[in-house]
């Protein structure tokens, strides 16, 4: 692989977020080495109680309540954890960038729906006249909407934009950050995914048609990926914000950074809407690995996506399997089951969660494995307690979705430039 120049290299030096069980990364990754589960019992319209992970975060901190009002639940997810990463990464004052040299790219699994569902509950209390429809629901339920919500809020004149990629959705956006910034199109990138996904009745009214709707008598054991007991998806609502910076620059600013993003890749399984195909799943972890320059074995964590659905999480033990099975050094987590599924935000918030391994060299467990599945029985599967190693210096993160598109992220360890 050919030594790329400070210029090219990118770098991650901000994290904002709003997880369910967190609501800054310091407090999320502790609730996450701790297993500290984030998912409770909520009543959702026409559905009834189910369990889901709802976020608790200060709203108003950087928008008034009139504004939250006027905007939508993921704009407002969105506002909070990109300020966060903004402050984070020490950039509030915008004097390294200007802001029509930057850039937003937020991921989205679905939008507009909580919006739409809302509208039409509300025209049925009059008897459907439309003349009660919301003038605000056009700019609403645009799938630009969150990434735009979060411009306006910062003053940010260069482009944003939402990527739909269902559940990589959150991965896909830093990927295209991460593209952007190499092509020169922008200076600084704001990147992650968002999801309001627990405000829609339809949601979850589909996974419960689909028979991959989690229950369980106590909520924060419902999301159990990789045990026999699972039966299915936890939704959850959340986001997380990237900022993304060119290493000269991030270097010039003295900065902290977080990781480099040496590898990613995306690809499409061409054959079912819902189904995943393991297959697809380790060429796409193939090629991010192969385009780090790295090789299975220099992976030292492989966060994955599973949701807690049986064939989602076999196809994907067996694509880790093909590809990492002499690979005695490589650990392997899962975050979904402290947080449940978020669906856009996912895929961000689960390699945010995993990060601080380059500091505290620990992976977080994967909770709720009471009897592990024998097809998921994977070589280093690191199960209710978190495992202590030598030394952190790559993260492989997994993020799937429906109609077969595939994501992976793979990020290091910054050491020298």
């Amino acid at each position: 692989m050919p030594q790329l120049s400070e210029k090219q290299r990118i770098v991650i030096t901000g994290v904002g977020l709003a997880a369910p069980n967190a609501d800054n990364l310091q407090d999320y990754r502790s609730s996450l080495l701790a297993g500290k589960s984030g998912i409770d019992e909520i009543e959702l319209r026409y559905v009834g109680k189910v369990p889901a992970g709802i976020c608790s975060f200060p709203e108003t901190k950087y928008r008034k309540k009139k504004e939250n009002k006027r905007g939508t639940r993921a704009g407002c997810l969105g506002v909070y954890a990109a300020n966060e990463a903004m402050q984070d990464a020490g950039l509030a004052d915008y004097l390294h960038y200007s802001q029509n040299r930057t850039g937003v790219y937020i991921g989205l699994t679905e939008h507009g729906t909580v919006e739409t569902e809302n509208e039409i509950y509300n025209l049925s209390q009059f008897a459907f006249n439309t003349d009660f429809w919301s003038h605000h629901h056009n700019p609403r339920t645009v799938l630009n909407n969150p990434a735009g919500e979060i411009t306006m809020n910062l003053g940010i004149t260069g482009p944003h934009y939402s990527i739909g990629g269902a559940c990589a959705a959150g991965n896909a956006a830093l990927i295209q950050g991460t593209q952007m910034l190499k092509l020169g199109e922008v200076d600084l990138a704001l990147a992650g995914g968002i999801s309001e996904s627990t405000g829609s009745f339809g949601i979850f009214a589909s996974f419960k048609a689909e028979g991959a709707l989690a229950v369980h008598k106590d909520p924060t054991k419902a999301c159990r990926p990789f045990d026999t007991g699972r039966n299915g998806i936890v939704v959850s609502e959340g986001a997380c914000v990237f900022v993304l910076e060119r290493l000269d620059k991030a270097l010039a600013r003295n900065v902290r950074i977080y990781g480099e993003l040496v590898g990613y890749a995306m690809n499409s399984d061409a054959r079912d809407f819902v189904l995943p195909y393991g297959p697809r799943q380790a060429e796409c972890m193939q090629l991010a690995i192969e385009r780090a320059g790295l090789t299975p074995k220099d992976i030292d964590i492989i966060n994955t996506h599973a949701t807690g659905t049986k064939q989602g999480d076999i196809e994907e033990c067996n694509a880790i399997h093909s590809l990492f099975k002499d690979c005695p050094d490589t650990y392997i987590n899962n975050t979904k089951s402290i947080i449940g599924h978020a669906m856009g935000a996912a895929g961000v918030l689960e390699l945010a969660g995993n990060l601080p391994a380059f500091a505290d060299n620990q992976v977080h467990p994967t909770i709720n494995v009471d009897t592990l599945d024998p097809a998921c029985a994977l070589q280093n599967l690191v199960a209710n307690e978190p495992r202590q190693l030598a030394t952190v210096n790559t993260i492989l993160n997994n993020s799937f979705g429906m109609v077969g598109i595939n994501s992976v992220v793979v990020v290091r360890k910054m050491t020298s430039a």
